[in-house]
């Protein structure tokens, strides 16, 4: 059963279950159109949470073999790659696939010195990151250290896609590594 205040939703056209007096929504990744009270979205009940979760942006998986992996995701998923992009203050080669409004991020270490290739070096191939889109990363920044939330960026700084990004340090969110996601 659901936390007060949570929604749980329907599975592949079922009924939606609602345990809050929200109305229901079905699609709750579209911000646009949901009220940013729902779960995990912001603006807390009488805080100052300014943080305004837009959409899981990215998902980021740390591959040792970029093209290898690239294909792997094409015939079992059946997906292609929408972007490729070597962002090289990151030390990564990135490839996008769109699922959605999100993307699966396949991330290929430049060298052994970037945060991709310690994180292989140390876990293996795997989840590095997850990322939200956010309308403004500066201000979710502030927020979360205000908060006393650990950050891996102080400032926001250039991310693949003309983004602008920031990373929050694992420690403060259960043991996942997120990115902050401004789109440019």
């Amino acid at each position: 059963m659901a936390s007060p205040g949570y929604r749980t939703f329907g599975s592949l056209g079922g009924p939606d279950v609602q345990t809050s007096g929200e109305p229901r929504t079905r699609h709750p990744g579209k911000t646009d159109r949901v009220s940013s009270r729902r779960v995990g979205a912001g603006d807390r009940d009488g805080g100052s949470v300014t943080i305004h979760l837009l959409d899981i942006d990215h998902v980021g998986i740390a591959v040792e073999d970029l093209e290898g992996s690239v294909e792997r995701y094409r015939t079992l998923l059946g997906i292609e790659p929408v972007h490729r992009e070597r962002v090289e203050d990151q030390g990564v080669d990135e490839v996008l696939f769109a699922v959605g409004s999100s993307f699966i991020q396949l991330l290929g270490a430049i060298g052994p010195d970037s945060s991709v290739g310690r994180s292989l070096a140390t876990r293996g191939p795997g989840l590095h990151h997850v990322a939200y889109r956010v309308r403004d990363v500066a201000a979710a920044l502030e927020d979360l250290s205000a908060q006393g939330a650990g950050l891996v960026d102080r400032v926001p700084r250039q991310g693949s896609r003309d983004t602008l990004i920031a990373f929050v340090h694992p420690r403060s969110m259960g043991g996942v590594l997120v990115e902050l996601v401004q789109p440019g």
